[in-house]
């Protein structure tokens, strides 16, 4: 079996939800992760992992979304997460290369989540685009000052240096659509040495979708593309990779192995 480990099913029309995760079963995909952008909309993809015993999710605000409210107390994003169909929190992260947020209240936003994860007790889901020194950096400082604390590179497409130090921080690192690109070759061979212990997949739908889709709505059963490809990276095959991703998961989401 194969889990999604993020992706956004609030963006799809209500009434799609119930045909997408069909999708998922015909693909042999028996779990998702629906990702909180916005705490306004917590109450939203709780409901949606509610209506569902496959649908997991997480509770945050998204770094494009991080000016658009004053940045929230660690204390108000853990309580997001009381709910039992909540995994852990996120996304949050830094994004400098679309700046739709001022880059202090995105690290503002960042340090809350990774303090909340930390008083939730759940991992955190990170956003990173073109600021891989500044997400080490806080990661680094926020472990130093106030302790360990579980968390995942999503959707990976940064630097081996930021891979590296996710790692020796104890992260996981999840891979997209984009390991499948022909163009990606640099995330690949990332990908390749990455301990198997740390690997997850996802789609990150409806954005991302793996070749042989690629440019159109991705969808979560589409993830089996994405896993296909990391197993052949990792000389395994496609059912191996499923299964150590599925047990990856659940070591990381301890809430979703209960």
């Amino acid at each position: 079996m194969l889990i999604d480990s993020h992706c956004h099913l609030d963006y799809f029309q209500p009434d799609e939800v119930a045909v997408l995760l069909a999708h998922c079963a015909e693909a042999g995909v028996g779990e998702v992760v629906t990702i909180g952008t916005r705490l306004t909309q917590s109450a939203t993809v709780r409901a949606i992992a509610d209506a569902h015993s496959n649908v997991w999710c997480t509770v945050g605000v998204h770094p494009h979304n991080a000016a658009e409210a004053p940045v929230p107390t660690p204390e108000a994003i853990a309580a997001e997460a009381a709910h039992p169909r909540v995994i852990g929190i996120g996304e949050s992260g830094l994004d400098y290369f679309y700046d739709k947020a001022p880059r202090d209240v995105q690290q503002a936003s960042f340090r809350a989540h990774i303090r909340a994860a930390r008083l939730a007790g759940m991992p955190l889901a990170i956003h990173a685009r073109n600021a891989d020194e500044d997400i080490a950096r806080i990661l680094k400082e926020e472990r130093e000052g106030g302790g360990d604390f579980a968390f995942l590179l999503h959707c990976f497409s940064s630097s081996r240096a930021l891979a590296e130090a996710a790692l020796d921080m104890g992260g996981y690192v999840s891979f997209s659509g984009i390991l499948t690109f022909p163009k990606s070759a640099e995330i690949r061979e990332i990908a390749r040495d990455v301990p198997r212990e740390r690997l997850l997949v996802e789609t990150d739908s409806p954005y991302l979708a793996p070749v042989p889709y690629r440019g159109k709505r991705n969808e979560p059963a589409w993830v089996a593309h994405t896993a296909r490809v990391l197993a052949e990276v990792h000389g395994m095959r496609a059912e191996d990779m499923a299964d150590l991703t599925t047990s990856n998961f659940r070591r990381l989401f301890p809430r979703a192995a209960s």
